[in-house]
């Protein structure tokens, strides 16, 4: 895949040196379970809650790849690597962490049959949708588009609306508060112009500068990524079906 263009979007912010994402497909946990032994209670309990086998590969798939990448970034068995989950109310539901002093940061996503890690030296988002039929793409596209977004033409296609919301979505995951921020706070830059983020309104909005790429991992898998900085580091993506398959070898 090709490298993306970079994206000046300010001077101020710390520039990421490089984003690694790795793109696999979900697992049956009744079948591996030796990625299933790399989770800690707090994820088993969440696999276990699970009613439809595809959320539960997604999750499992997710966790497993994070555990991996991260377990050889910093030296640590996979199952071994310890995650801060405190949120900003202070219970442990918010996004994880590493839980040491000058750790790698990193974001992850599923959706269809997909799910993606990205790793970074900042802080950094990643979100991937399935292309599904959507009832009314006309009134979800007025309820995520900024006051600025809307002197625009609107999203009129699934693939156009998708595209906004993964910006979005990835730039929320940069920041850890998700969707507790309203999508309209955001203006991105308009259609045919590359990714960048023009405003970023509220109380509390964050400063930014931010950076922000589009991604096509898989066919009908739209996909971006984001972090902090002013300019797009080089992005590079990679096989993690392998790496969750390479862990049989190491049982």
């Amino acid at each position: 895949m090709p490298d993306p263009d970079p994206d000046p979007t300010g001077p101020s912010a710390p520039r990421a040196t490089e984003c690694a994402i790795w793109w696999a497909a979900p697992i049956d946990p009744a079948g591996r379970s030796d990625l299933v032994a790399l989770l800690d209670e707090h994820e088993r309990t969440r696999l276990r809650a699970f009613r439809r086998p595809d959320d539960a590969g997604r999750y499992l798939a997710a966790h497993a790849l994070t555990r991996l990448v991260l377990g050889e970034r910093t030296a640590t068995h996979p199952a071994g690597v310890r995650f801060d989950r405190t949120c900003r109310c202070g219970v442990q539901h918010g996004k994880p962490r590493l839980d040491e002093p000058g750790a790698p940061e990193f974001s992850f996503t599923h959706s269809g049959d997909l799910v993606g890690l990205a790793v970074a030296d900042v802080a950094v988002g990643l979100d991937a949708e399935h292309h599904r039929a959507l009832s009314d793409v006309a009134s979800m596209a007025e309820h995520v588009s900024s006051p600025a977004e809307r002197q625009r033409p609107a999203p009129s296609t699934t693939e156009q609306f998708l595209r906004v919301w993964t910006r979005k979505e990835a730039l929320l995951k940069v920041t850890g508060e998700g969707l507790s921020r309203p999508m309209d706070s955001i203006t991105l830059s308009p259609p045919g112009a590359p990714a960048a983020v023009e405003d970023w309104a509220g109380d509390g909005a964050p400063a930014g500068p931010f950076w922000l790429v589009d991604l096509m991992p898989r066919l009908r898998h739209p996909a971006a990524v984001a972090g902090l900085g002013a300019v797009a580091p080089a992005v590079t993506e990679h096989d993690g079906d392998a790496v969750l398959r390479a862990r049989v070898a190491h049982i």
